[in-house]
């Protein structure tokens, strides 16, 4: 039986959380991720599996910025049985600036036959180069003409 949209996003919690899941194996072989607030040098569109994995094998890895206590997920569901609205929360402390952290994110994903075939994933850009020590790259970003 293939995986409801709440299943795929309990999968998509336990990659965050770094246990063994991996995210491009969520996808439909022709799904998109996109990223409507990308950071710099971020994509905002990735299309197919291949091309998300490739993107996440030749990323750093941010785990290395911060050392992660917990991952929650909430999952809201809309009157499209394909689409969930999530919103996905990791905590613990930013190796960058040695505090604690709480980074939230939000997720539209729309899952068919058990497989991710669009992913929207709202994160705040300045949240984000916070936590992964990206600060001064997005301000040289923020003021190039």
């Amino acid at each position: 039986m293939a995986s409801s949209p709440r299943e795929v996003v309990e999968q998509v919690r336990r990659m965050v959380a770094g246990e063994g899941v991996v995210f491009s194996d969520l996808f439909a072989r022709d799904g998109v991720l996109e990223y409507p607030f990308a950071m710099p040098g971020q994509p905002r569109e990735l299309r197919g599996r291949e091309a998300i994995r490739s993107y996440f094998a030749a990323a750093p890895a941010p785990r290395d910025a911060f050392e992660m206590n917990g991952v929650e997920a909430l999952v809201r569901e809309t009157d499209d049985p394909e689409v969930v609205v999530t919103e996905i929360e990791h905590y613990g402390r930013s190796v960058v600036t040695g505090q604690p952290y709480r980074f939230r994110a939000l997720g539209v994903i729309r899952v068919r036959d058990g497989e991710i075939v669009s992913y929207q994933d709202y994160m705040d850009p300045i949240a984000a180069a916070r936590l992964l020590g990206r600060t001064t790259e997005l301000a040289a970003a923020l003021t190039a003409g």
